[in-house]
């Protein structure tokens, strides 16, 4: 499914979420669109969403540059773009372990002008079907 992501201050991008039918795609998928509220965490942005979905199978702390994570302890989304205070080096590492439900289709470290409070918004522009 292609998202667009839009945050004050910052040009538009797509995101790919992962068509995967799991219990926090589906939340995520009617709970669009979703408004929020930038906060920073090293080189993570992330943001509060009013869905709740479980620890998944296939749930990690240790992420990859420009993925898409749903955080359960939030209940938050986060997108990676670099080291975070939990990093044990250069890769992005999340506070505790997340499910993996996409990536960003652009270079995601242009994120790192995502100002904290900064207005965010996710909106679907086409079901994932062909």
């Amino acid at each position: 499914m292609k998202t667009q992501v839009t945050i004050d201050g910052l040009e538009s991008f797509i995101a790919e979420i992962d068509d995967t039918g799991t219990e926090t795609v589906r939340a995520l998928r009617q709970s669009l669109p979703i408004r929020g509220e930038v906060r920073r965490w090293g080189d993570e942005i992330y943001f509060h969403v009013d869905f709740r979905a479980p620890l998944e199978e296939g749930a990690r702390a240790d992420m990859k540059v420009g993925e898409i994570a749903y955080w359960p302890a939030g209940p938050a989304l986060a997108i990676f773009f670099g080291p975070t205070p939990a990093s044990r080096g250069r890769e992005p590492r999340a506070a505790s372990e997340c499910n993996v439900i996409g990536r960003v289709l652009a270079d995601p470290s242009m994120l790192r002008m995502a100002r904290d409070g900064a207005e965010i918004i996710l909106r679907q522009i086409d079901s994932g079907k062909t």
